[in-house]
This record gives C-alpha cells, structure tokens and sequence, in this order.
C-alpha cells in the first residue's frame, strides 16, 4: 500500500506540473513546450548580442548551441545564483551539495575530477577547490547574481576558445559595467519557509561618473540570511542549516581614448552554513549527523581587462587573481564506532586473526577516544589566469579570434580528522588530531587557440578552430599521523607530477535557409586535465590517472518566426567520450579517488522556444531528452562496484524540462500589474553506475513551481511583489548518496520547502 500510494503522488505531482503548463499555453493556440533565452519578453524582442565566439554576434545568428538569459529576466523570475537557472536552460543541470559543494553539468558530462564544465565570471574562468578527494569541479563559485546584464550557456565541447574545463559546455556570468550616468537600484526581500523561518535579504547598485565620459565606479553590496528547514535531532539543533552570505563588487571603468576600454574589479564573496544533508531514515528535513558540520567559504576575485580597437581589430588582455578559502566538515563518528567489534580488531590489529583480551582492551579504547569525531579540510587556493587574444570585428566575411591563455592554480589542503565534543558537536578547539594529511597541490596550463570563420556565399558559413595545450601538474603530500581505524599510514613528503599536451579541434557549417531560419552541423572536441590522487590510505599504483576527452557531433535549427513572435530552437546530438575519470574507493570503501577506466556515448536532443502571443504576455520553456550510457564495461579493478556495458552516468535525468508564463499590463495610467509563474520538471536518475550497487541510491523524479504577483511604477522604476517558491512544497531530492562512511544510510540534499514572502526593487 506504501508503494502504490507513492506511486500515486508521483502521478499527481506530473499531471499538476503538466496542467500548469497546459493552462500557461492556453492562449496561444498552438502546442510550444519549451523556454527559450533567445529574447526574453523583458527586452521587448530586440536581438539579444552575445560574446560567445569572443567577438559580439546576435544570438540567433550565432551557429552553436547557446542560450542566453538576460539580467531582467533573471531578476523577475527570482533567480539568485548560478544553481537556480537549472529550470531556464536546456540540459543544465547541478549536482547538488548545497552551498558551496555544486556540481554544474551540461548535456550529462559528470565525473569526479577537474570541471566538465568552464564556468566564468565576466572574462575569467573559476574552478572549485580541489579538496581531498582531487574534485575541483565539485565546489564550483557561486557569486550572487544581481545588477547582471546577461548569462550565456554554451552547450557541448567549448575546447577550442575556452579550453580545459569546458568539454561539456561553459556558463558565462556577464555582470552590468560602469557607465557614465549617475544611477541606482535597491532590491529587498523578506521571506518565511516552512518549517524554518524568516528570512531577510538586500542587494543595491549605484554607479556614478567620476570623470565625464572618462571615468565611472560601480558599487554592488548585497546580504542574505537565511533560516534553515533542518533539524538535528541528535544534537536539539533547530533549523542546523541556517546560511548567510554577504559581499559585492566594486568596478572601475577607464577610457581615456575612444578606441581604448579599460575596466578593473573586485569581486568579494562570504558564506557561511552548515551541511543541508539530511538523513533519510531519520524523518523529513532531519539529521542524525553527530557532530556540527560548518561549511566557511571566503572568495576574492580581482581583474583587470583591456579592450583596444585598432579598426576592423580588436586586441583584448586579461589577468585575474582568485582567492579561495574553503573549509568543510564531514561527520565520521558512526564509522568510527562501527569498527568497534572483535572483527575490527582483527582485521585492523591482529591479521586477520582473533584478538587477545589485551589486544581487544586497547583497540577499544583507541575507538573510543575517536567516537565523536569529523573529517575537517581546510583548503586555500590562489589562482592567476592571462588571456591575450585579438577578434575581427565582424564586419567581413572572413571572422576570426586567436589568442593565447595561460593559468596558475596552487591550493594547499590540511586533512584532519578531528575529535568533537558529544554535546554540542562542534570541533573541539585546539583541535584533538587522530590522523591528518597535507597536500600541495599545483596546476599550470598554457594554450594557443585560433578560429576563423568564413562566408562563402551570403547564406553559407564554414567555421574551422583548433588549440593547442599543455598542463602541468605537481603534487606534494604527507601523513604525519595515521590511524588503523581508517586505514591511513604514515608517509613522508613525496612528489608526483603530471604532464601532458595536445590539440583539440572543431568544426562547423552553417546555412541560412531563409532569412530567419539558420541551420548548423557541428563537430567539436574537449578535454580536461588528468592529475594524481592524494588520499590517506591509497596504494601508490592509484596515484595517477590520465586526461579524458570527447567528441561531439551536432546538428541544430534556430527558427524566428511570425515577426518575431516565436523564437524556436532544436538541436540533437552525439557525444562520444573515453578514457572516463570515474570515482573508486579504497579497500575499506571509507575514502573517494579518482581513476580512468570505460567509455560512454550520450545521445540527446534539446528545445527551446519563446512565444509572444500578445503584448506583454510572454511564454518561454525549455525541454531536453538525453541517454547517456556506459558503451563498454569499467574494467578497471581498482572502481568499487564498476559500471556494467548499458549503466546511466549518475545524476543525469533522461528528462527534463521548464516553463514559465510573464503577463504584465496597464492597471492605470501610472501603474502596471505583473504575474509570472515558472515551473520545471526533473527525471529521475541513480547516484552511481550500477544500479544494484551496495552504496547507490535512486534519485526519484520531481517537479518545482514558483510564483510572483506585482505591481510596478511608470517605467519600471520600482516594483513590488508577493511571491512563493516550492508552491506546492513538494520534497524535491536532488542528490542522494551513502558510503562506507556513511555506514549504509541515506544522505539526501534537497530544495529549501515553500517559502512565502514580499519582494521591493527600485532604481533611480
């Protein structure tokens, strides 16, 4: 009865979601299942001008698969960080860790490692840090999102002009710049989630000219607190995963020649919150975690980029510095004490054989000196990147960038297991150390890439592109104290290096089948950087693993129609991807490393489309279909429980969807009403290979809806709004998993439950 009551629910919740959008097409009188980035109702149908080629280019002109989503449209559907544009593009997807531990994925390329995505912030790539488990790709930067002018994704291998980190695509974050006019906007919200309880947040922007049309300054603050839904029931901690986070920006324009652009900026970013995993057994938005587990990260960004336009050229140079500190903590106590046992003992003391009372006595006493305690890195890194590349301006039929990219990234981890106390759960200050490792980890790249791209005829275009690229990774690593329970020995400082070079390529065609329906083909490849794992208690032939890469095969239709009234993209694709970073565990399945064994093939199609039935009303949705398989099995006998010939790749739904609804119009002569609502929906998926596996969970389907009613002044000079997010509070899981560590239970993350409040924003 539980089941089918289950079942149930989960049909209720799918007829729900497709009922809202059924209602959303109802004035349209035609069937369009799909949002689209290509001009959003916000901008009134001008051609939305995109940077993706690294020379500006409309949107829907541009031969690849891009969306777009421009600053308005983001603030009106209430998005504030990368992680929540998931419903607005096609095949965009997070691993979802919570704050600070997200995974960004386009077109179902995720794994362990180095990013499968590049992610940017203006003209600079950011990476996560590498932690203990050599995963930079997991903990990718997320900065507020607020006084942005737009955020491109590029789907599938972007390896030619932006290089390692973008084999599955890049996100770009282009932030609004200076401008010479004095201008301002103040955002506030107040807000209640059930469960937990108010949240209040604040963001403004004022820019001023400091020398008329030579020098402007733009100042961006914002803070946030937000009440958590998760209660420890071990600890009596109430809402445990309470999050603020504050910071800004502050950006400086220069032009003291009209051909020259000069624009330098500061990016700060704080969070602080602990784990939002709950544990499943436990009940709903509850945690049996024994100890605290804080998550503390504090970001800088600072860059300077140029601009200078020689007539028909245009040199760009770029450098960036970025400063991450990232410290996290990861209960271990119930592993700890589950090696209590004359069988622990045995395996860990005697080899194998039975101890003796003595032997016992003090193997005991070591477990329980370590009960209560978590794993604890703290990981800084420091990374300098450099682009200097020079773009035609795409005034001729011969258009072309190439440029050269060098990057620097050292980070710096310290690996403690450390005791904590049992009432409180928090780190016992100065810390009780039962085993710890050091890494130093560095890796350096440089790569010289070019594109051209030519018209043959007014109506057919070849784009041909290639980079070269070399990397160079070294590593240093100690255990100065080990422990049994773990299995961590002691090792002195070793060194591991790690190179490689080579060249990825593309290729591109494309035709303009009348003036406003563009078809493409593409053939395009990726990469990311292999490395060294450093784990406490890995056998050293596990150390090194090698690059991965792929090709992607495409064909895409990019359509406007009836005056612009729909804008309507499809594209299908191949992705063939081998020599797979994939995640293993060592013999007692307590720690995470990385290692290469398989191949996989993802087959998918994408859609996306806006509609403008009439003025004012606006419909956009997205949808996209994508299978992607293991095409051999993982041999590889070092991979716990390996991917069988025909396995899904973890947390890659086969379906997944979004739509939203924008309806604004004249309540007076002054004033003006708005609605919108935006709903998307989210296959299900497994957490690992094989399904059957002993740690692998499923991750059931769900669906999530939003909402927002206003009214707003005379050219939108302020708004104010009652809105709700999660209307129908449904648990949506987005990440599930267990371990040895976990010993056996269901650690689950999900989205925050309905949260109800009262939006005002103001510019002057």
């Amino acid at each position: 009865m539980v089941g089918l009551d289950t079942r149930l629910v989960k049909i209720a919740r799918g007829k729900r979601f497709m009922l809202l959008t059924a209602t959303a097409l109802a004035g349209i009188g035609g069937p369009a299942f799909a949002q689209a980035t290509t001009a959003s109702a916000d901008t009134g149908g001008d051609e939305i001008v995109v940077t993706a080629l690294k020379r500006s280019t409309n949107l829907q002109d541009t031969p690849i698969s891009i969306s777009a989503v421009t600053g308005e449209s983001i603030a009106n559907s209430g998005v504030q960080s990368i992680a929540d544009l998931n419903s607005s593009v096609p095949s965009l997807a997070f691993v979802d860790g919570g704050p600070s531990n997200r995974r960004v994925v386009i077109r179902g390329i995720q794994a362990a490692g180095e990013p499968t995505v590049g992610t940017y912030y203006d003209e600079t790539p950011v990476t996560g840090a590498i932690g203990a488990g050599n995963d930079a790709g997991g903990s990718t930067p997320e900065l507020r999102l607020f006084d942005v002018e737009r955020v491109e994704v590029l789907r599938g291998p972007q390896g030619t002009l932006y290089g390692s980190g973008s084999m599955g695509g890049t996100l770009r974050v282009i932030y609004q710049k200076p401008t010479f006019a004095t201008e301002g906007a103040v955002d506030l919200s107040l807000s209640d989630t059930r469960y937990g309880g108010l949240n209040y947040e604040g963001s403004a922007m004022v820019n001023v000219p400091v020398v008329n049309d030579k020098i402007a300054v733009r100042a961006v603050g914002f803070y946030r607190n937000a009440n958590g839904f998760i209660d420890n029931t071990t600890l009596n901690i109430k809402n445990i995963n309470d999050q603020k986070s504050y910071g800004g920006r502050f950006l400086v324009r220069f032009t003291p020649t009209e051909a020259l652009t000069i624009d330098a900026a500061a990016y700060i970013n704080r969070s602080r919150t602990d784990t939002n995993a709950w544990t499943l057994t436990s009940g709903k938005f509850k945690s049996d975690a024994l100890t605290r587990q804080p998550v503390r990260d504090n970001l800088e960004l600072y860059s300077l980029t140029a601009n200078y336009d020689f007539g028909g050229v245009v040199l760009t140079g770029v450098v960036s510095y970025l400063d991450r500190d990232l410290d996290s903590v990861s209960d271990v106590s119930r592993f700890i004490r589950s090696t209590r046992t004359p069988a622990g003992c045995a395996a860990r003391v005697s080899a194998g054989q039975p101890c003796s009372t003595a032997q016992l006595d003090n193997y005991y006493a070591l477990v329980d000196s370590q009960s209560t305690s978590a794993l604890f890195p703290q990981q800084t890194m420091k990374s300098w990147t450099a682009e200097l590349r020079l773009s035609s301006d795409g005034s001729g039929p011969l258009n072309w960038t190439v440029g050269g990219f060098y990057s620097d990234r050292d980070t710096s981890v310290a690996n403690p297991q450390s005791n904590a106390d049992p009432v409180t759960g928090a780190i016992i200050e100065p810390q009780q150390i039962a085993t710890v490792r050091f890494i130093d980890d560095s890796l350096r790249q440089v790569a010289a890439f070019g594109e051209f791209s030519y018209d043959v005829t007014d109506r057919l275009n070849l784009t041909a592109g290639g980079r070269y690229f070399r990397y160079n990774k070294d590593i240093s690593g100690q255990t100065t104290i080990g422990s049994i329970l773990v299995g961590a020995v002691v090792r002195p400082l070793s060194f591991v290096k790690s190179k490689e070079d080579g060249t990825v390529f593309k290729f591109n065609g494309s035709y303009k089948v009348t003036d406003n329906v563009l078809f493409y083909a593409e053939a395009a490849q990726g990469f990311r950087p292999g490395g060294a794992n450093q784990v406490i208690g890995l056998a050293q032939e596990l150390t090194p693993y090698k690059s991965d890469s792929l090709w992607n095969y495409e064909v895409g239709l990019k359509n406007t129609l009836f005056d612009r009234k729909l804008f309507l993209n499809v594209d299908v694709f191949q992705i063939d991807w081998s020599d797979m970073q994939i995640t293993g565990r060592t013999p007692n399945g307590a720690f995470a490393f990385i290692t290469n064994a398989g191949k996989a093939r993802v087959r998918g199609a994408e859609l996306e489309a806006t509609i403008r039935p009439t003025a004012g009303f606006t419909i956009t949705g997205n949808a996209s279909y994508i299978d992607a398989k293991l095409r051999e099995n993982q041999s590889n006998a070092n991979v716990s429980a390996p991917g069988l010939k025909g396995d899904r790749i973890p947390y890659v739904p086969k379906f997944s969807a979004g739509i939203g609804a924008q309806y604004v119009w004249a309540l007076t002569d002054t004033l003006s009403g708005f609605a919108r609502i935006d709903g998307n929906t989210v296959g299900g998926s497994y957490s690992d290979f094989r399904p059957t596996g002993t740690f692998t969970r499923k991750i059931d389907s769900y669906q999530l809806v939003n909402a927002r009613l206003g009214v707003e002044g005379p050219d939108n000079a302020w708004g104010a709004y009652l809105f709700v997010t999660n209307l129908f509070d449904d648990t949506a899981i987005t990440r599930a998993q267990s371990s040895a560590i976990a010993v056996g239970r269901t650690l689950v993350n999900s989205a925050a439950p309905r949260t109800i409040g009262v939006n005002v924003r103001t510019k002057f």
